[in-house]
């Protein structure tokens, strides 16, 4: 029997949480295996959106891949949004929003949401000049996983994502890794 692989990896901007392209639309897309081999049955637990950064789990284990997607497990990101946080927005944010799901409305499970001060472990990358609008960070950890959740629940509080960074997984953390890094991880 074949023992399975579990990797951890800071996905990089502007990359899909795939390695391999069925789609013409998408032809110059870049891929994950730009920095991993997949030729042994790996595939990405989850998803991060192109936009999205970030850790993402990579593993040859199905029934990890069904673990970690469960609502069993927190996902941890930290989201610099356009304009200025308040209170009252991180108890919306908290107590769950309405956001579109497939067309249809859907509010959100309770979360956790709170200003983010220090940024100092997130890896540095242009979004945008300042004199455009002061930007603030927040971190939102939920355990659901909708289709860009975390992006339709900052627009609806009226503070659009503009950059989005996921940092954990249950008990997988990002901590130093820098974008394109890949590393092993136990289960």
């Amino acid at each position: 029997m074949k023992e399975h692989r579990y990797l951890k990896i800071y996905k990089p901007y502007g990359y899909l949480s795939q390695f391999v392209n069925h789609q013409n639309k998408r032809k110059s897309k870049k891929l994950l295996g730009a920095f991993c081999d997949a030729a042994e049955g790996i595939m990405a637990v989850g998803r991060l959106d192109e936009k999205s950064e970030g850790l993402l789990l990579l593993t040859t284990d199905g029934k990890f891949s069904n673990y970690i997607t469960s609502s069993a497990i927190e996902k941890e990101y930290h989201v610099m949004v356009d304009g200025i946080i308040t209170p009252e927005i991180i108890t919306k944010l908290s107590n769950g929003v309405e956001i579109s799901v497939n067309g249809s409305l859907y509010k959100t499970k309770s979360c956790k949401a709170e200003i983010l001060e220090d940024t100092s472990h997130i890896v540095e990358r242009f979004v945008r000049d300042e004199r455009h609008g002061i930007t603030t960070w927040l971190s939102i950890t939920i355990t659901e996983g909708k289709f860009r959740q975390v992006r339709k629940m900052t627009a609806k509080v009226g503070l659009p994502t503009l950059r989005l960074v996921r940092v954990r997984i249950g008990e997988y953390r990002l901590d130093k890794m820098k974008p394109a890094e890949v590393l092993p991880i136990s289960y």
